[in-house]
């Protein structure tokens, strides 16, 4: 009986071993009663920092959505893009929520939920190339320019699609429409959403947008591997939401009205 019983007791600590090994950034963070995400807020109307110092967005309120659902608060953690991975996976915070496509190559690094958006990149370019630029095939050669933000796929893109072109990539997406915009480039190569706005708010009426776009990016949160319990959460969250009108709601509050636009710098 005593063996028994001993062997009972081994079975039922290594259940709670299981069971505290399997927990992940949803449990985590019910228990801690703060969802944490990284997040860099310059991805326009995704998130971005208004002139309040409020980071606001699309994603944001999917996020603030998401962390009532779970019943805690939300903690934005602001991060550069091009180290938000490496943050993630040295618990900087819980998951990644900052307009990231899934890509083969980050789902080797991370688990990823559904998408809750899907875009593409497209191009912003000097208007003086109008009849010259029809898309970015049209751009790889030497005798152009590109830019994009370290980082994203549209750094991505640009060495792969147009690789025989001149890159600089920067650190912040204002910073490389200007270069267009400057003249010092001749394209901008990123995100349509984005895009759709740069052309108008920080184009000054020099740049032409090719909204065309010319990949899939499906945009996803991301999480630490084998965190299987928190993708499972989130991607029932989002089959909720968007069956339920708060999916709608705040995509047409993001991306069918322009009242956002007054509160930006």
């Amino acid at each position: 009986m005593k063996k028994y019983l001993s062997m009972l007791l081994a079975g039922v600590a290594a259940l709670a071993a299981v069971a505290t090994a399997q927990a992940g950034a949803i449990d985590d963070a019910v228990k801690r009663g703060t969802l944490r995400v990284g997040m860099d807020p310059t991805y326009m109307p995704f998130e971005m920092t208004n002139k309040r110092g409020e980071i606001i967005g699309f994603e944001v309120d999917l996020l603030k959505a998401m962390a009532k659902a779970m019943g805690v608060k939300l903690e934005l953690v602001s991060t550069s893009y091009d180290g938000i991975i490496p943050a993630l996976l040295t618990d900087k915070f819980d998951m990644i929520g900052s307009g990231m496509t899934l890509t083969q190559e980050r789902n080797l690094r991370l688990n990823f939920s559904e998408p809750f958006i899907v875009v593409g990149q497209t191009l912003l370019i000097r208007k003086e190339l109008a009849d010259k630029v029809k898309s970015y095939k049209d751009l790889n050669t030497d005798e152009y320019r590109i830019t994009s933000k370290v980082g994203t796929t549209g750094e991505m893109v640009a060495k792969k699609l147009i690789g025989k072109a001149k890159y600089h990539g920067y650190d912040n997406e204002q910073e490389a429409v200007m270069d267009v915009v400057n003249g010092k480039a001749d394209a901008f190569i990123y995100d349509a959403p984005y895009n759709v706005v740069a052309v108008n708010k920080a184009g000054a009426g020099k740049l032409l947008f090719l909204d065309e776009p010319f990949t899939y990016e499906p945009l996803a949160f991301g999480l630490k591997k084998g965190d299987y319990d928190s993708i499972n959460w989130i991607n029932n969250y989002l089959h909720q939401i968007h069956n339920d009108g708060t999916y709608k709601r705040i995509h047409d509050k993001w991306f069918k009205d322009t009242a956002w636009l007054k509160d930006m710098e």
